[in-house]
Order: C-alpha cells, then sequence, then structure tokens
C-alpha cells in the first residue's frame, strides 16, 4: 500500500539516511576503492581485496576487543532498520524476522545456500584469471583460540546487516513508496553489488545476482530469517574454510 505525500517524504528520507549510514556509504567506499586499485599501475587480480583483517596481532587480547566491537556496532543499522519498521506498524515478524518456522526456515536457508554458494565460487575464479576481481582473502586474523568463533560471529553479523537492510528493510520500504516489485528487486540487487566493488567487477556481478535471487525470495515469501541463515553459511565456509585451509593447499592466496 503507497502512503499520503508528506509520509512518503518522509519514508524517503528514511530511507537515504539509513542507507547512508550504513551500505550505502559503503557502496560509495567501495567504488572509491575500485577506481584506485584501477588506477594503478599493476593488474586488478594482482591488488588484495582482505576482509577480516588482524588489528593488533602482536596484541591477541587488544586484537579481540577490537573484533568485538566491530562485530556489535555492524549490526546496529539493521536493529535500526527493525526499530524504524516496528514504529510504523511493520513488526519483525511481518518481514519473516522470527522464529515460528524453524525447520522451514532451516531448509530454505541451506538450499539458498547451496544455489548461491557453488556458482559463486565458479564466479570468482573466471573472474580472477579474466582479471576483472581482486585477490580475495576472506581472513587476515592471528592464529589464536578465538579466530574461529570470530570467524563465525562475523558471518553472521555481516548476514545479518546485508539482508535486514537490503532485502527486509529496503523493500518493504520501497513497497510502501509504490515502487514496482522489479523496480524495488532491482535497486536492492544493484546495492548489494555496489558495496562489494572493493573486490572487483566480478564481486559486483555476483552479488548482483545473489541479491536479485534472494530479493525475488522475500518478495513471494515475505521472510527474510532464510537469508540470514543462508549468508552466514555462506560467510562461514568462506571465512573459515580459507583459515583452515590456508597453507595446505596451492591455489588459495
Amino acid at each position: 500500500m503507497t502512503q499520503p505525500d508528506s509520509q512518503r517524504r518522509e519514508l524517503r528520507s528514511e530511507v537515504l539516511l539509513v542507507l547512508g549510514v550504513s551500505l550505502g556509504s559503503s557502496a560509495v567506499f567501495a567504488a572509491l576503492n575500485l577506481l584506485e586499485r584501477l588506477t594503478r599501475h599493476v593488474r586488478l587480480s594482482q591488488t588484495t581485496a582482505t576482509l577480516n583483517p588482524s588489528v593488533t596481532p602482536d596484541r591477541p587480547w587488544l586484537d579481540l576487543a577490537f573484533q568485538l566491537a566491530s562485530i556489535g556496532f555492524s549490526v546496529v543499522p539493521a536493529m535500526l532498520a527493525v526499530h524504524l519498521l516496528r514504529r510504523t506498524g511493520t513488526p519483525p515478524a511481518a518481514i519473516g524476522l522470527d522464529r515460528s518456522r524453524p525447520r522451514y526456515d532451516l531448509a530454505w536457508g541451506g538450499l539458498l545456500a547451496t544455489a548461491i554458494g557453488i556458482p559463486g565460487l565458479l564466479l570468482y575464479v573466471a573472474a580472477y584469471h579474466l582479471n576483472i576481481s581482486a585477490t580475495v582473502v576472506p581472513a587476515a586474523l592471528a592464529d589464536t583460540w578465538w579466530r574461529v568463533p570470530i570467524l563465525v560471529l562475523s558471518a553472521a553479523a555481516n548476514a545479518t546487516l546485508e539482508e535486514v537492510v537490503v532485502v527486509g528493510y529496503l523493500l518493504t520500504r520501497l513497497a510502501q513508496l509504490g515502487w514496482r516489485p522489479s523496480r524495488a528487486l532491482l535497486a536492492s540487487a544493484v546495492l548489494r553489488g555496489s558495496y562489494h566493488l572493493y573486490q572487483g567487477f566480478g564481486a559486483f556481478l555476483g552479488n548482483g545476482v545473489m541479491g536479485l535471487v534472494f530479493g525475488r525470495y522475500f518478495q513471494r515469501t515475505g521472510r527474510v530469517l532464510p537469508l540470514v541463515i543462508a549468508h552466514t553459511a555462506l560467510d562461514v565456509v568462506a571465512f573459515v574454510g580459507y583459515t583452515l585451509l590456508k597453507g595446505h593447499v596451492s591455489w588459495l592466496p
């Protein structure tokens, strides 16, 4: 249902502000980061995009504090989005952010992770060899007892932020603003691809396709939790898998 003009203006401002303090600003910096990489005198595939870096590897206790603080604050925009939806009559359950259907959510989360994960890995390999992707290092934490738990928490935080804001919140608000479903879906997918541009054009394409799949699923089911589960599983495999395999296989950077 569309809103009166005054409410539409308020919703437009709200959407811009939420994105401005979260993934919208990330998209701008990712584009600038890609521009910086492209203007170097090296191939894009020879540059490195590091996820989950260590901040103070020589002081593990302080590094842990940095990691926990970063993870904690990264989910605040998602909490803000849920709060704003609730204030305007859209509770978390209305976007499928509840525990009413655990088996359904887990099953669909697993299916979506499988459907996206394997093609996504193949796309990255192809993009790397075509020199349209940076070398992605999913994790670079020091070898400590808390490394794997932190990577799992990071994966869950990333998934919560992205799926709640870019799918649950944004698609709900765009529908309330009267956007056609196909137009809203495209906007959500392009945004998702854009804040991954720091990894190269391959990541933009791959995450854009993921955005189309996830967004359409939400538009048809109204449930965002399976997307959070799927995204968490994908990132856990990438972060923890890389950490455990690095140095043991020749094809990892």
